[in-house]
């Protein structure tokens, strides 16, 4: 394994990880916080620095740029792409890396919040990764290493085969994404933008986790109107907004088909948000599952849910909006492997063992797959993501470095 890239890497993730990017679901703009372009433009300026063509930044908030070919073979252009943003879920403020070298077993106690204890027993893969050197926020924010890792990885294996023109390649494009958490990664003019035959996100687990199997997902928005009037005037007339939403949630499946009940390739459907008064609530739901007929049938018992508890209440006026969000990659993928047997070969010549896994999530690259840019996923090493327990192994970045850099160099052996 080459570990000339761990000093690099470990530079760029702390530097990254200190840099505030939390997306906004709410924000209507692209990208959806200000915050993201202090990253999104300190990319620029170093993908310049590092000699990379055609750097841009998009005006929905992308960066891309080109690796320009060392062949003259016809062969495809692949892109490597990493998300900028971290998830709204936990906090992202004034985040600071640790970390922590040479880890030998046991915990790790993280010092802002001592009761926030990184252990074998809550995530086993640190029995693996003995004798690395383990990257952690320090108790009170997440890292950020979903995605900041895949940013470092992709711009480490930039820069070497900028440095080093003599591996044979094809040209690889670039890109940095914006709002991937907040499902808006991948804006309609990307993929035309991108002028990519195949892609690969860095946005994986485990060492050798290669996925061509995401979820496919909607959200749902359900909003209820009551009819308000003052408590002290209310009897027979006041019809409760806020008391219909916890009938509606009360009658939803919580014994089944919710996140913390499923896992493999069971799907769930998830109420992350509610909001409201009297007058009006509103709910917010996400639906996953691996198949589109279970996914559909997800969005219909919102619905018929919704609809049994208005026939109660025929004063309130209750609606429920299903909004598509991505789609299960591998619809496209199994109709076009090669983006997956060459990511084998590179995997195999990085000396990584490569395993398939369905993950229970959705990348850029669910997405750009749909819109015609098959985008398979690719490890990083990330672990515990939208947590204070998140972490990654400097090792595993190295080793997901090398194995692009064997990517470019198998996507160069495929043409004429």
């Amino acid at each position: 394994m080459n570990t000339n890239f761990n000093h690099e890497l470990e530079d760029r993730l702390v530097r990254y990880c200190r840099i505030d990017t939390t997306s906004d679901e709410t924000s209507p703009t692209s990208p959806s916080t200000e915050r993201q372009y202090d990253l999104l433009r300190l990319l620029v300026d170093e993908l310049t620095e590092i000699g990379a063509a055609d750097v841009r930044l998009t005006d929905y908030g992308a960066v891309l740029a080109t690796i320009p070919a060392t062949i003259e073979n016809d062969v495809e252009t692949i892109a490597l792409l990493a998300h900028v943003d971290t998830s709204p879920a936990f906090s992202g403020a004034d985040v600071k890396p640790l970390i922590h070298r040479n880890y030998q077993g046991g915990n790790i106690v993280l010092p802002d919040d001592p009761e926030q204890v990184l252990t074998p027993e809550n995530s086993p893969y640190l029995k693996d990764r003995i004798g690395d050197d383990i990257v952690t926020a320090s108790g009170t924010t997440l890292l950020g290493a979903d995605d900041k890792a895949g940013v470092a990885i992709v711009m480490a294996a930039a820069h070497h085969l900028l440095n080093h023109p003599e591996i044979p390649h094809g040209p690889i494009r670039i890109g940095f994404t914006p709002d991937e958490e907040i499902g808006r990664g991948v804006h309609a003019d990307l993929p035309a933008d991108l002028g990519a035959t195949f892609g690969y996100t860095l946005d994986g687990a485990h060492r050798g986790e290669l996925v061509y199997e995401t979820f496919s997902a909607d959200r749902a928005v359900v909003h209820v109107q009551g009819v308000s009037i003052h408590p002290g005037w209310a009897k027979d007339k006041l019809v409760n907004a806020l008391h219909l939403a916890a009938r509606i949630v009360d009658t939803m499946p919580q014994a089944t088909l919710t996140p913390e009940t499923t896992d493999g390739r069971q799907g769930f459907i998830h109420l992350y948000a509610m909001s409201g008064t009297a007058a009006a609530a509103e709910l917010h739901f996400i639906m996953r599952d691996f198949e589109m007929d279970e996914l559909e049938r997800q969005g219909e018992l919102i619905r018929k849910v919704c609809d049994a508890i208005a026939a109660t209440e025929p004063r309130a006026h209750i609606t429920c909006e299903v909004i598509p969000q991505y789609r299960n990659m591998r619809y496209w993928l199994e109709n076009d492997m090669r983006p997956i047997d060459v990511a084998v070969e590179a995997y195999a010549r990085a000396g990584v063992e490569h395993f398939f896994f369905p993950i229970r999530g959705g990348t850029d690259g669910s997405r750009l797959t749909e819109l015609g840019v098959p985008t398979p996923n690719l490890f990083t090493g990330m672990q515990n993501i939208h947590g204070p327990l998140e972490w990654v192994s400097v090792q595993d970045m190295a080793a997901a470095t090398e194995m692009c850099v064997k990517l470019a160099e198998c996507w160069g052996e495929t043409g004429n």
